[in-house]
């Protein structure tokens, strides 16, 4: 077998290994549609129709709402509502609520409270009058750029604040041992950083342990 043979098959198998990865990678993106009007759930389709590689699952009624969805795993919700009285708007703000995916409501007319209720209930797009099917695209895009900027913004505070409780739970640990051995706050601190590193534990977990203690010997006030 001389060389070029060689390197024909070595290509081949690379070609092989590239299309087995992306049949791994590759992902159709799943929308659901509510809507309890399917010539209304038909115009969403027809949106719809220039999206690529999608999967289109439609939901025709309320009832088990969450569980439906949540079987379906869509990477989008798209609700219709037409004109909803206040309980039903209220019900589907709180299916929004319970789903960590990106939701565009669509509904014919509104209120600046209904508005309100709706980011808080967690809808990335909330659009009224706006049923159509050439908008219906842009508005996928820009619910699920919402929706990812939003958790951005939410796990970037969660990591904020769980420092903010570290550093604080340190410190109160430091002025434990600076109230009880006598130490300098930097003596404090090494002490707790010698522990850790002897324990092969985060300081903070050895912080935890000598708070905790100091609850129990004082009675747990």
């Amino acid at each position: 077998m001389n060389v070029a043979n060689v390197l024909q098959i070595e290509d081949l198998a690379l070609r092989r290994d590239c299309i087995g990865l992306a049949a791994v990678q590759y992902k159709l993106m799943r929308i659901a549609i509510v809507d309890e009007s399917a010539a209304r759930a038909t115009i969403i389709e027809e949106g719809l129709a220039n999206v690529d590689d999608c999967e289109i699952f439609v939901v025709n009624e309320r009832r088990g709402l969450v569980a439906r969805i949540e079987d379906i795993a869509p990477d989008i919700v798209l609700m219709d509502l037409g004109n909803p009285s206040r309980d039903v708007l209220e019900e589907y703000f709180a299916v929004s609520r319970a789903l960590a995916r990106p939701i565009a409501m669509f509904v014919d007319d509104s209120d600046d409270e209904a508005l309100v209720a709706s980011v808080e209930a967690g809808v990335s797009s909330y659009v009224v009058d706006g049923l159509s099917p050439n908008r219906i695209r842009p508005i996928l895009d820009l619910a699920i750029t919402r929706f990812n900027a939003f958790s951005r913004l939410q796990s970037d505070l969660a990591e904020a604040k769980g420092k903010l409780a570290e550093r604080e739970m340190i410190d109160k640990a430091k002025r434990i041992l600076m109230t009880s051995r006598g130490l300098p706050e930097p003596k404090a601190y090494a002490e707790l950083r010698s522990t850790a590193m002897n324990k092969g534990k985060r300081i903070v977990d050895i912080a935890e342990a000598i708070v905790t203690a100091q609850k129990l010997l004082e009675g747990g006030a």
